[in-house]
């Protein structure tokens, strides 16, 4: 998946708690000038960004929803996500599972699993001048 066509990133688990990655990527990728939209159903506002409850709410052109949460929840998110019709999906590393990677081959998605949205990204301040 390239990392360089994204721009609309939602963001499943994010958190206010700043130990937290949910929290840490939240604010790496804000810094870098993605816009965000994190989800989670416990929060109205994430670091000051509106929070959705559910993937469901999401604009339809976000280009890539990251989870970074128990592989449990994700599977169920991801569910969600692929019957609103999102086709990009990133599992950051610990919320991934073989389960989790059976069902995106089965839905046809286009999918990372094990990569970190940071790190892949580090070079953003050059995408965004191509």
């Amino acid at each position: 998946m390239d990392v360089k066509n994204f721009r609309r990133i939602a963001l499943v688990g994010a958190s206010p708690n700043p130990t937290k990655y949910g929290n840490i990527i939240l604010n790496d990728l804000l810094k870098k000038g993605f816009e965000v939209f994190p989800v989670n159903p416990n929060y109205e506002e994430i670091e000051g960004v509106k929070c959705y409850r559910s993937v469901r709410e999401l604009p339809g052109d976000v280009d890539v929803i990251v989870f970074v949460v128990p592989p449990k929840v994700g599977l169920e998110v991801a569910k969600e996500a692929v019957e609103a019709g999102f086709k990009k999906l990133w599992f950051q590393p610990g919320a991934e599972s073989e389960e989790i990677r059976e069902f995106l081959e089965r839905a046809g998605v286009e999918y990372s699993i094990g990569k970190c949205i940071m790190v892949e990204t580090s070079d953003k301040k050059l995408f965004l001048e191509v």
